[in-house]
């Protein structure tokens, strides 16, 4: 799994990333709320990890805001502060677990990859909805609007991954892992003709184009 942790303390986030990294796990770290945000924002996580206390932004506003865009990843809150009252602010902020300081390495592993089973579960889904377009795994239908939409079977699979980390940025290299199931670049244009096909159906004949490139990163599906 990719795991965000977003921690002030320098030798407590390095602690974190060594303890999860050895558990199998990529982890990126964040130092200040607005960082941590935007890189939630941008990246696509399986996890974050988010201390309430945070310079510039505090972890429960971060995250408050991250559900507001959409973004649905999975957040355990860590904090000195742990009373029934602090951990229900978390929960109520978005955090989908919380975790009192101090703790065992093996129980944040633990809570992390809990955590991480129950997104891929929860990514199982048949149906799947970003704003106005709709997708029906099993009938493999596409709709926008109501309006079938006529997809070929790769741009289907593309479309899919878009979809289960749509409001987040997709980068080139996850696509070609992800959906075309190369783990070296093939040095072709293969994705930038099959985004551009997808686009041209998903957004045309519509108002508001949902597929945008992000320049330099990758492409993103928005509501």
């Amino acid at each position: 799994m990719r795991v965000l942790i977003v921690e002030d303390a320098g030798e407590t986030a390095l602690y974190m990333r060594r303890a999860l990294e050895e558990a199998g796990h990529v982890v990126d770290l964040a130092a200040d709320g607005p960082t941590g945000e935007m890189m939630a924002r941008g990246g696509a996580f399986d996890v974050l990890v988010f201390d309430r206390m945070l310079p510039k932004k505090d972890g429960l506003s971060v995250v408050a805001d991250l559900r507001t865009a959409g973004i649905a990843t999975p957040v355990l809150f860590l904090s000195a502060l742990g009373d029934v009252e602090h951990r229900v602010e978390g929960l109520k902020a978005g955090g989908d677990d919380y975790l009192a300081k101090p703790y065992a390495a093996s129980e944040l592993i633990a809570r992390v990859e809990a955590l991480g089973r129950r997104h891929e579960g929860g990514a199982a889904s048949t149906h799947l909805k970003v704003g106005e377009l709709e997708m029906d795994l099993l009938a493999r239908v596409v709709r926008r609007e109501g309006r079938k939409i006529d997809i070929q079977p790769r741009e289907f699979r593309l479309l899919e991954y878009l979809m289960r980390n749509a409001n987040q940025v997709v980068t080139r290299t996850m696509l070609l892992e992800k959906v075309w199931d190369y783990h070296f670049d093939p040095q072709t244009n293969v994705i930038d003709v099959h985004v551009s096909r997808l686009r041209s159906k998903i957004d045309r004949d519509f108002d508001k184009p949902m597929l945008h490139t992000v320049r330099g990163a990758g492409y993103r599906l928005e509501a």
